[in-house]
């Protein structure tokens, strides 16, 4: 798309990969793809109501063709609606029905007939148009049925997907458009019944729980046997399990006494891209997410308001981009490079001081975890030589893989909505390097790697100090501390999504007299939607979790607004209430969306069917219906759109995929279970209380084997109808 502040947004090219295309790539796919035309004839969407039937007459069958209503239809026109008609055609012959002004939700309830003559082959097409006064009329989308299968006075009635019309010949400008370099990865999963997994969650929660006095280790195995290409998922879906079961700080605990016991050179201390240092990436985006915005939020914002030129590589320098000196000037090099450096250790140093504010503002579990980190670390690298060790590793995750992947890029860690352009993005990556400097402790090999940084050296020799004191104060957390820290946390329900929203208020007498919508910040837990005028305000409930019926979106004509939403729910008294949000952009309409159908999906009395639209007058305005409490016109969305880092926990689907994840490793259990058992039986591996590692290996291969015939004897008709489909693309 080509952005237009004041007009439509004006399409550019598309490209259009199918579902086969993704399941022929099974490691996804990756590559430049041609932007071909968009033909609007073929960008349809909806379906279609209609009844068929052939009836009896005196000298022929006649086809009755009833159109009743149809939803979800392709808005065309500049109000966000359309003025749908359908037009019926069948052997040169043509009927049309009225037309519905303003509506993607319109309802005609009309009938054609037409005389069948026997052994007549023509298809019957069923068309969608826009209609239009001024213009030619809008294609919405078409139906092709065939006569031939209909049987006499047995009515059919259903809903028909509208299809494109393909008929016209395609134009070949390939690479015209330009192109797209995407990597797109699609997996269908097929999740089972919470009860199918429980021995699977069961055996990896006894491991973690063992910790290394464990016998089976399964944890450690599970690392040997996954390749470097997938440890990421690996790691954030293990980890994903065992928050999901309170034990994540032990889990971590584990990986870190695995890494620990094979690490001999402090240098090399979790910097290779190992399960614990996946999983603690992966940790701290879950539990760290809003410590990281409230302590990065407003550098990074003033980073981005400031557009201030920045360089200290001298042979990057370009005097002509700088401007004048306030002597109308051109700058001297010397002179860019001196400002340059000025406002680097201005936003280093605020970030610094910030960081050591925040150490209560730290999450309990955030700081439990490093607390663990810092303590087997010390206990592996005594001695006064190894003094900064502890330190470095406590850093190594914070600083470098935390706090700069999130300067150079925020808008992948939700701190901007846009990219940075390149005078702005070149000034967050020399900030990150600065914030990498410090995390390394000021070593002689990162001073050395890029000369030109020097003039930081005095802000990142005062900065190495300031967070030397931080991470005492961070880990300074005592056992009892920690556990009124988490009782209190339980007193509350944890957030599931936070964030602004715009709520519609309503002015005037009679329904929606005069509308507008006031700017609230609101929580998203496992009890309830609240709201507060600012994110430390006094919150106030708004609908109870229980009580969601559906959450959908709005039609943008209803408030002549996008990204508006809707959240029908039940007052105390059993009343049906909605309370309309507006979101910022699409993409944050989809996160809450995605956040509300999942805590509510487990509701008694959500809803089948709503009204993207809103009752004005007398009158939907998406389907023109006059009952206000009749059934809504279109069907509700239970799945969950996208998979969030501050969504709630999927327990099963993370089960699965961990399953998933085995199966692939399968053969390889199998060859260390078979060394397991030759050891033994020769006596090489050593006797441990309890079960031996292969009695703990052998029971995780029958739980795949169980879980696999689960999978296979599954009736479809025990399975949800929509199986979970994740579908991750970058661009």
């Amino acid at each position: 798309m080509d952005e237009d502040a004041l007009s439509r947004d004006d399409v550019i090219g598309k490209v259009c990969l199918t579902r086969d295309t993704l399941a022929s790539h099974p490691k996804g796919f990756s590559g430049w793809t041609h932007l071909t035309e968009v033909d609007p004839d073929e960008e349809v969407q909806g379906e279609i109501h209609l009844r068929l039937e052939v009836r009896p007459g005196a000298r022929a069958c006649r086809l009755r063709c009833s159109v009743l209503e149809a939803r979800d239809l392709a808005p065309k026109d500049r109000n966000g609606a359309s003025d749908p008609f359908v037009r019926v055609r069948y052997k040169g012959r043509t009927q049309e029905t009225s037309i519905v002004k303003k509506s993607c939700y319109p309802r005609w309830n009309e009938t054609f007939e037409f005389e069948l003559e026997e052994g007549a082959t023509e298809v019957l097409c069923v068309e969608t148009w826009d209609w239009d006064l001024v213009s030619r009329n809008d294609f919405l989308g078409k139906v092709v049925i065939d006569i031939q299968r209909l049987q006499v006075a047995q009515p059919e009635e259903g809903w028909f997907r509208l299809q494109p019309d393909q008929t016209k010949s395609r134009r070949h400008d390939e690479g015209n458009l330009g192109s797209l370099q995407l990597e797109v990865r699609l997996r269908d999963e097929m999740v089972l019944p919470s009860s199918c997994y429980q021995p699977l969650v069961q055996l990896l929660c006894h491991e973690v729980k063992l910790g290394m006095q464990g016998p089976g280790q399964l944890i450690s195995l599970i690392e040997e046997t996954t390749s470097t290409e997938c440890r990421q998922d690996v790691a954030t879906n293990l980890l994903k399990l065992f928050l999901g079961q309170g034990l994540a700080k032990d889990f971590l605990d584990l990986l870190f006494q695995l890494e620990l016991s094979r690490t001999s050179e402090t240098n090399t201390l979790f910097r290779s891209n190992s399960l614990a240092s996946k999983s603690m990436e992966s940790f701290l985006k879950v539990a760290g997410m809003q410590y990281l915005h409230g302590v990065l939020g407003p550098i990074i914002n003033k980073v981005f308001e400031e557009k201030k030129y920045v360089e200290l590589d001298p042979s990057k320098v370009e005097v002509k981009d700088v401007g004048c000196s306030g002597l109308h000037r051109p700058q001297t090099e010397a002179e860019v490079l001196e400002q340059s450096a000025q406002t680097l250790r201005a936003h280093l140093g605020a970030l610094l001081s910030a960081l050591s504010r925040s150490v209560r503002a730290c999450p309990a579990v955030v700081r439990a975890t490093f607390r663990q980190l810092f303590r087997r670390v010390r206990e592996r690298f005594p001695g006064a030589q190894h003094e900064n060790v502890p330190f470095i590793a406590v850093t190594s995750f914070l600083c470098l893989r935390f706090f700069s992947p999130a300067i150079m890029s925020p808008k992948l860690f939700h701190l901007r909505e846009r990219h940075a352009d390149a005078r702005t993005s070149r000034t967050l990556l020399l900030l990150a390097k600065a914030v990498q400097n410090v995390g390394n402790m000021d070593t002689p090999a990162s001073r050395a790697k890029e000369a030109w940084m020097e003039p930081l050296q005095p802000t990142v020799r005062q900065g190495v100090a300031q967070l030397k004191d931080f991470i005492t104060k961070l880990v300074d957390i005592e056992e009892k501390d920690e556990l009124d820290l988490q009782r209190t946390l339980s007193l509350q329900a944890p957030p599931v999504k936070e964030g602004p929203l715009f709520i519609h208020r309503t002015k005037g007498k009679g329904p929606l007299m005069s509308s507008s919508f006031k700017k609230l910040y609101f929580f998203l837990t496992t009890e309830a939607l609240s709201f507060a005028k600012t994110p430390s305000s006094k919150k106030s409930a708004l609908i109870k979790l229980a009580n969601i019926r559906a959450a959908e979106k709005v039609e943008e004509k209803s408030f002549g607004s996008s990204h508006v939403m809707q959240v029908i729910y039940t007052d105390d008294v059993g009343r049906p209430q909605t309370a309309y949000l507006q979101c910022k952009c699409v993409n944050e309409l989809n996160q809450w969306l995605s956040a509300l159908r999942k805590v509510s999906i487990n509701n008694t009395g959500l809803l089948g069917s709503y009204h993207p639209g809103i009752f004005r007058g007398d009158k939907w305005s998406c389907c023109h219906q006059k009952e206000k409490t009749g059934q809504g016109c279109d069907k509700t969305r239970s799945r969950v759109t996208l998979q969030e880092w501050n969504d709630p926990l999927d327990h099963d689907l993370e089960a699965q995929l961990i399953y998933r994840h085995l199966l692939g490793v399968e053969a390889m259990l199998w060859e260390r279970h078979r060394e397991l058992s030759r050891g033994a039986e020769a006596g090489t591996v050593p006797a441990s209380p309890g079960e031996a590692p292969k009695d703990s290996l052998a029971q995780l291969l029958r739980v795949l084997q169980d879980l696999r015939e689960a999978h296979s004897s599954s009736p479809a008709g025990s399975l949800p109808s929509e199986p979970n489909c994740l579908l991750e693309l970058q661009t």
